[in-house]
């Protein structure tokens, strides 16, 4: 019986945790009888996690991610259990672990766009924050037998950081839809109090996200004369957790007295479907991302999508969207007053951009990498 952990402790997050739960979902199915699984999770979300699967071992670790005690605690864990192979699911992880593992590199956005100004932290607390972040991914890099991106885009990346050594290494396998979407149905409770139509937008609000453009662009769509003639003006709206960048935004929102844009926090897989199925479209102005989730989410659902011409974006919807330069604001004004026509049927056929992706397909790959790994 060959023992292979899965460094499950942000598997109630967003992104990562989508990969995760998606992942743990499809892996019983899938996974050979031989190969026995020990999950990690944080010690605080055990009573919430159930696997009845017998080869499926849950340990509960007291051990943060970007802790000391991940750098201790989660350490020591793993070298308990004796592991025939680890996968990290995430860039951080205990430095001195030198046993065989493979690890899961979603994006190098946060080593190219820094927080910097909207960081809380003491610029210098921030800045060596940074630098140890910068160190633990190079470590992993160098020290990992496999990598595991979600694109190509991000493999390239990667390469182009530390070198074409880990070219080989670094194998691209990417995400899809989540089971969570496809067994929900819309919260149709909604449709009462979103009777005018919306643009939408899904996701965090980092600066790198670009938002703060978005809405800048916003502002001058909702005053040309063809829009203010409309008697129901799309409104804007921010789908994304309620943090200090989101904050920032809202107060800009209420210093201009920009009409039109509402933020939703907290909202349930029910509640996006709703927002997808009935935009006008979705939104994405980001300067850089690993893969892009959304897309896939908002594609599913037929709605047409407006977003940054960057190549990870045209990498997983081809040139099956509208796309707009995300730093020209005078652009994004343009593709705003395009979407506003009828632009969710005439791109219906957005949605079979998703049968490319799937996080089935994905589960297989991987486990064919534990098979590989634990020969």
């Amino acid at each position: 019986m060959k023992k292979i952990g899965i460094d499950a402790r942000l598997y109630f997050q967003t992104g990562v945790g989508t990969y995760l739960r998606n992942l743990l979902h499809y892996l019983p199915k899938i996974l050979p009888n031989f190969i026995q699984i020990f999950v990690y999770v944080l010690s605080k979300d055990l009573e919430h996690i159930d696997f009845s699967e017998s080869h499926f071992v849950i340990r509960g670790v007291d051990a943060p991610w970007h802790t000391l005690k991940e750098q201790i605690v989660f350490y020591r864990a793993l070298m308990q259990d004796q592991l025939d192979l680890m996968h990290f699911t995430y860039f951080s992880y205990p430095i001195l672990y030198k046993q065989p593992f493979i690890a899961t590199i979603h994006d190098v956005t946060p080593f190219l766009y820094k927080t910097g100004k909207a960081s809380t932290h003491n610029p210098f607390v921030y800045e060596m924050k940074h630098l140890a972040f910068a160190h633990v991914l190079g470590a992993q890099v160098k020290h990992a037998k496999k990598i595991i991106t979600p694109t190509v885009w991000v493999k390239n990346q990667i390469i182009e950081m530390y070198g074409r050594q880990y070219a080989d290494t670094i194998q691209s396998i990417p995400e899809g839809v989540s089971f969570e979407f496809m067994q929900a149905t819309e919260n149709s409770s909604l449709k009462s109090k979103f009777v005018k139509p919306f643009f939408l937008y899904v996701g965090n609000f980092y600066p790198h996200k670009n938002v703060e453009r978005l809405i800048k662009a916003y502002k001058i769509y909702s005053h040309l004369d063809g829009a203010k003639k409309q008697e129901d003006q799309l409104r804007l709206i921010l789908v994304g957790p309620d943090n200090m960048f989101a904050q920032k935004l809202k107060e800009k929102v209420e210093h201009e007295k920009i009409e039109g844009v509402q933020f939703i926090h907290d909202s349930t897989i029910k509640d996006l479907i709703f927002f997808y199925k009935h935009a006008q479209a979705l939104i994405n102005p980001s300067l850089s991302e690993g893969f892009g989730l959304p897309l896939l989410e908002a594609t599913y659902f037929g709605c047409p999508v407006i977003a940054s011409d960057i190549p990870v974006f045209h990498e997983i919807l081809d040139d099956q969207y509208i796309s707009f330069d995300p730093e020209n604001i005078g652009d994004i004004v343009e593709k705003l007053r395009v979407a506003s026509c009828e632009l969710r049927v005439a791109n219906n056929k957005l949605k079979t951009i998703v049968d490319r992706f799937s996080f089935e397909k994905m589960t297989k790959n991987v486990v064919q990498l534990y098979n590989n790994e634990c020969e």
